[in-house]
């Protein structure tokens, strides 16, 4: 299933103008707020996905009933630029365990690249829930690389996949290599993808923008 909430009229798209805006993306600072408050966003419509139990509260006064999730929950992320993004996320999820994918694209000189993953650090995953977050998918390749990674700690009784933006030609390869049990959840689907896998309009360089170049990697 691919959820995108940004068909919906909501402060979201308030946050993804000031992303995507060139001139605000000079304040990486802002940059990083505006990627935590999706991050929110999305933790709250996932939480709605989720299964609940009921429990009594005591009270000064007396006693209330609430429900309250019971799934457990894995927030994993791949650096660097994810981890905005995750703590959003773990501002709404507070009680989740963390993961954390260390991957990056390694470029030839013609321009082309591969994906690499270096190591995945996370508890256990059997029967758990995990939320598997990065802000881009341009070709949804190493998304599906991270998430086959992630299962080499097990296997969760569901997935949600988040990102802020994505191509439909990433989607459509996620589709394609990822079981039912995966839910997609985006703020914004874009339809370009350039030849060298830069989503148009996109926004750029999320990972950059948050932190600071990292310099040429085709050099």
């Amino acid at each position: 299933m691919i959820v995108n909430l940004g068909e919906k009229k909501s402060i979201l798209g308030h946050f993804m103008q000031e992303l995507r805006d060139q001139h605000i993306q000079k304040d990486s600072m802002r940059f990083r707020f505006n990627m935590e408050r999706v991050g929110q966003l999305m933790a709250y419509e996932i939480s709605q996905k989720l299964h609940y139990k009921t429990i009594e509260v005591r009270t000064p006064l007396g006693s209330s009933m609430v429900n309250v999730a019971s799934d457990q929950i894995v927030l994993s992320t791949i650096l660097r630029a994810g981890l905005p993004l995750q703590q959003g996320l773990l501002s709404f999820f507070d009680k989740a365990h963390g993961a954390f994918i260390s991957a990056y694209r390694r470029y030839s000189k013609d321009g082309s690249f591969d994906i690499h993953i270096e190591s995945v650090s996370s508890p256990k995953l059997d029967g758990r829930t995990l939320i598997l977050s990065d802000p881009m998918l341009a070709t949804g390749s190493s998304m599906v690389m991270a998430y086959k990674a992630m299962l080499s700690k097990g296997i969760p009784s569901h997935t949600h996949i988040v990102a802020v933006l994505a191509s439909r030609e990433a989607l459509g390869y996620m589709k394609k290599h990822l079981p039912e049990n995966v839910t997609i959840w985006v703020a914004a689907i874009d339809e370009e993808l350039t030849v060298r896998s830069y989503i148009v309009p996109g926004l750029g360089d999320a990972g950059d923008l948050a932190y600071g170049s990292k310099g040429d990697p085709h050099l």
